[in-house]
């Protein structure tokens, strides 16, 4: 294989890329938007720089191991800078729980909330190491391609209990209802209802413990920027601007892309990184397996959304730290009115990310940036015009941070503008406008989920949270390095 074509410059696409690049594989990226990044998008207003996510980067060897391919040390494109605490969780009676893979002062925390479950959490972590091993290790960068890999897997996924939730397995070492919540609550950021996604990503906190929590300086942008210069300095191009109208096919082969400018490359394998929908529904709309596979896609479940407000304000804020969870009167209620009922709730859980407190060079001097960001459902179970809606949550949401943490927060905004899951379906062609594409359930996952190569087009192949392992940083680098081997073992 000499030539490939990348399809979105996100994580995924941005690392597929590289690997590639390394290997000698002369490849083209093609972005449709004016700037790569894909949900990691950057917005600059009024001196202040908002990310569009995602925020918390966690295991930086899977993004280190990009630049180690040739040679190279990611510290001269990215400043990383460790985040301390991970988060900090607070509830609405005032408890406030620091997370941190620092023992002494974690095990003090978990006494605060009940004495007894610093016991429980030791044994969790056990089962989370064990977990991480079968699941992130072994698993995490290979590609599920027929059903006898997924059998061959299975006595390991059995053995810790993968069809039993995370929220199920967490209560079975932990008696404390709020740190039930602590230690479950993280399937929300790939996407994943706590109550129902796979005891197996219980991973996440020995991937969080032993990796650290990290934050790119000049904020998730800078990582980005960071590996499409490594990748053009490999000899990559990036073409932005120009969404890609069609994947071309001819008989059971890919022969390149059109774009909607009328620019044509043909390549020897076409990758894509594009919502795993919109690339089967309508980059491959004249393939008739495709269409297929569509139809099968279509069955499926997905993700929520998310409604982001991103604002900035006057004064610094030292005692609010870098990550911040608000939790909300109701746990198991909010998440059945999000991935089961398709509510928009009075109530709502947030995720405040809060940058500046570590890099205060992503505001004007003396002020802050902020996002608060509140998983709602997607637009097939809650159709509504995010542009009457909008307005309204947007102010409910700050005024809760008002009520919560910063009293006169109204008087002292620069600036503020939402992201609802109607731009997700606009500016990303995210399918129903989902944040993280297909739900990860046991039952879409590994070969259930999108595969990493179409099973009719041997030189088709794709990279993203649509596939497998799924969403998030690690989730999206894993599958671009199980999708660059079958590439690469297949192009020789």
């Amino acid at each position: 294989m000499k030539s490939a074509i990348v399809i979105g410059a996100g994580f995924g696409g941005l690392a597929l890329a590289i690997r590639l690049q390394s290997a000698g594989v002369q490849t083209t990226i093609v972005e449709a938007r004016d700037k790569p990044g894909g949900r990691a998008y950057v917005w600059e207003r009024d001196g202040f720089v908002f990310d569009a996510g995602p925020t918390v980067i966690t295991d930086p060897n899977c993004l280190r191991e990009l630049w180690a391919l040739s040679g190279r040390d990611m510290d001269e494109d990215v400043s990383l800078v460790p985040v301390m605490p991970f988060y900090r969780l607070n509830w609405p009676d005032g408890t406030n729980f620091d997370y941190s893979n620092d023992e002494p002062q974690l095990a003090a925390e978990i006494a605060k909330l009940d004495p007894a479950d610093v016991d429980g959490y030791r044994r969790f972590l056990e089962y989370s190491e064990g977990v991480y091993r079968e699941g992130y290790e072994k698993l995490g960068h290979v590609a599920f391609l027929d059903f006898a890999s997924m059998i061959k897997a299975a006595p390991s996924l059995a053995k810790y209990q993968a069809w039993r939730s995370v929220y199920s397995i967490v209560s079975s070492y932990v008696k404390s209802p709020k740190l039930r919540e602590a230690l479950s609550f993280h399937t929300l950021l790939v996407g994943g209802n706590p109550m129902t996604t796979s005891g197996v990503y219980a991973l996440i906190h020995k991937l969080e413990k032993d990796g650290g929590v990290w934050f790119a300086r000049g904020g998730t942008n800078q990582l980005v920027a960071g590996m499409v210069r490594h990748f053009e300095r490999l000899g990559g191009v990036v073409r932005l601007g120009d969404p890609v109208a069609s994947i071309e096919t001819l008989g059971d082969r890919a022969t390149g892309v059109t774009t909607q400018s009328g620019w044509h490359q043909d390549a020897d394998a076409v990758a894509s990184n594009a919502d795993i929908m919109h690339s089967y529904r309508d980059l491959l709309k004249g393939s008739r397996s495709a269409q297929r596979t569509r139809a099968s896609l279509e069955r499926k479940k997905y993700s929520p959304s998310l409604f982001v407000v991103h604002f900035g304000i006057k004064g610094t804020w030292p005692g609010i730290p870098h990550h911040m969870i608000l939790f909300g009167p109701r746990y198991k209620g909010l998440l059945d009115d999000i991935y089961s009922h398709g509510v928009l709730a009075e109530d709502f859980s947030l995720y405040l990310h809060h940058p500046t407190v570590t890099d205060p060079s992503m505001a004007p001097e003396g002020h802050s940036t902020f996002y608060a960001l509140a998983p709602v459902p997607h637009q097939g179970k809650f159709p509504m015009d995010w542009s009457e809606v909008g307005p309204i949550l947007e102010k409910r949401i700050l005024d809760e941070i008002g009520r919560r943490l910063i009293p006169d927060i109204h008087d002292r905004i620069v600036t503020k503008f939402h992201y609802a899951p109607s731009d997700f379906a606009r500016d990303l062609n995210a399918h129903l406008g989902s944040a993280f594409s297909l739900e990860p359930t046991l039952l879409q996952s590994a070969y259930f989920r999108a595969h990493n190569r179409d099973d009719h087009i041997p030189n088709l192949y794709f990279v993203g949270a649509g596939t497998h392992p799924g969403a998030g940083i690690p989730g999206v680098v894993g599958s671009a390095k199980a999708t660059a081997r079958l590439m690469l073992e297949e192009g020789r």
